[in-house]
């Protein structure tokens, strides 16, 4: 956390957004909040969360300030805890545009914003993020096992902060995946049945 914050949420909450809660009204609830601090260091809560995570947001800014959003995914778990402040993934080969890295190499300030759509909720943590491209024993340090794709670099993220949202609007989905696991385990369990039953029946059992 820079030195200019005087709380953990400030790397958020700057003096114009300050500002505008007054207004609005919301300032003296998240005065309160503030206080007690959001989480600078990764918990078990956060390693649990991640350790299920598949699917990211990533955030940068130029120079200048321009902002981009790019998606990161993987299998679960494919964000990695490197030690109690800092979080690193295999950076995959993709279409080459750069805009990521290029940012980065100007303007370290990044963010991730996490979705779990199953069970509604979202992580949002902010920090400072580099490029490592020149480390091949890192890249594969990082890479999950038995993954279909080319790794070409590592991103590592120093976090400042990082809160939850509470679930409102958060629509409920399922991962395709998830969904045809639980679909062959029910068709599994209605084929025992019906074995049973036909077994009952050819025996002369009662039913």
């Amino acid at each position: 956390m820079s030195d200019l914050h005087t709380y953990s949420s400030d790397v958020a909450f700057t003096p114009a957004v300050k500002s505008i809660q007054t207004r609005k009204g919301s300032r003296d609830a998240y005065a309160d909040a503030e206080q007690r601090g959001w989480r600078t260091e990764i918990d078990a809560n956060l390693a649990g969360f991640l350790a299920e995570t598949n699917s990211l947001y990533f955030s940068t800014a130029s120079a200048d300030g321009q902002p981009y959003i790019q998606h990161r995914g993987g299998p679960k778990g494919f964000v990695k805890i490197l030690d109690k402040n800092t979080i690193a993934f295999a950076d995959y080969s993709g279409n080459r545009q750069y805009i990521t890295q290029g940012n980065l190499s100007e303007n370290p300030k990044a963010y991730i914003f996490v979705m779990d759509y199953a069970h509604r909720r979202r992580v949002k943590i902010w920090g400072e993020a580099r490029v490592v491209d020149d480390d091949p024993a890192l890249v594969q340090s990082l890479m999950p096992q038995g993954y279909k794709a080319r790794p070409e670099q590592v991103i590592l993220f120093r976090i400042s902060a990082w809160d939850t949202n509470c679930p409102q609007h958060i629509p409920q989905k399922f991962d395709a995946a998830d969904v045809a696991a639980a679909l062959a385990t029910r068709d599994g369990r209605i084929a025992e049945l019906e074995a049973a039953l036909k077994g009952g029946v050819s025996s002369g059992q009662p039913l």
